[in-house]
């Protein structure tokens, strides 16, 4: 796949570094003379182009026409609006994805003027610390489909309520499915008769109602557990 990255700060670089190491096209392009300085002993040469994202003839130049995806990674919510109305009015690129930086700007980022998805950084820290505090000791490993649902994992504490119950016993919903136990280093994938020991560890699919049912499942006892 070709991404096309317009801005090369620290979010634009360690973009394209994670892109090309999963040996996808990247071409990145920024017109600071002190970040170019910075990503030239970061990418290699190929993958930088000089210029501003929102001249059209610099990013026809930058190949931005042949790309699949267009990223805008800068700090201007203004500039990476634009960016990507110019991608898809002009360039027929495909896909857009676009930064929020200020999230009093996020009722722009839609179809008019051509951003298909969008990351609100301050919506996803607010989102992550708010799973933190209502999840314990649960921790988030990935998001799926556009953050409906996640991949969760948990260690089973002493004396949690699920264990010795058999998982479909538990009464987890249709969101919450247990999709791998990992017991002294050993993957195993479970079946419905399979139950959690003690030090288990539990990753799952589910929601976020889903997640916080199998928390709930999985935490301590108010009390220590005496041995």
């Amino acid at each position: 796949m070709f991404v096309f990255i317009a801005g090369g700060g620290r979010t634009g670089s360690q973009l394209a570094k994670h892109l090309i190491e999963q040996n996808h096209q990247v071409r990145l392009i920024e017109h600071r003379r002190e970040l170019l300085n910075l990503l030239h002993r970061e990418l290699p040469t190929e993958v930088i182009y000089e210029g501003l994202a929102t001249d059209p003839n610099v990013l026809k130049l930058a190949g931005l026409e042949k790309a699949d995806v267009l990223v805008t990674t800068g700090s201007d919510d203004a500039t990476n609006l634009v960016t990507c109305y110019l991608a898809r009015t002009l360039f027929k690129t495909r896909r857009t994805i676009a930064r929020i930086n200020n999230p009093l700007n996020a009722w722009l980022f839609d179809q008019h003027f051509h951003v298909d998805e969008t990351v609100n950084q301050a919506d996803v820290m607010a989102h992550l610390i708010e799973e933190e505090m209502s999840l314990g000791d649960m921790m988030t490993l990935l998001k799926l489909r556009r953050g409906r649902y996640s991949l969760v994992e948990e260690k089973v504490p002493p004396g949690a309520k699920a264990i010795g119950v058999q998982i479909k016993d538990l009464g987890l919903p249709d969101t919450c499915v247990i999709a791998a136990i990992i017991r002294h280093g050993q993957v195993t994938l479970p079946r419905g008769t399979s139950g959690f020991e003690e030090g288990d560890e539990v990753l799952a699919v589910a929601d976020d109602e889903g997640a916080k049912e199998l928390a709930r499942l999985l935490e301590p006892p108010t009390r220590p557990v005496k041995g």
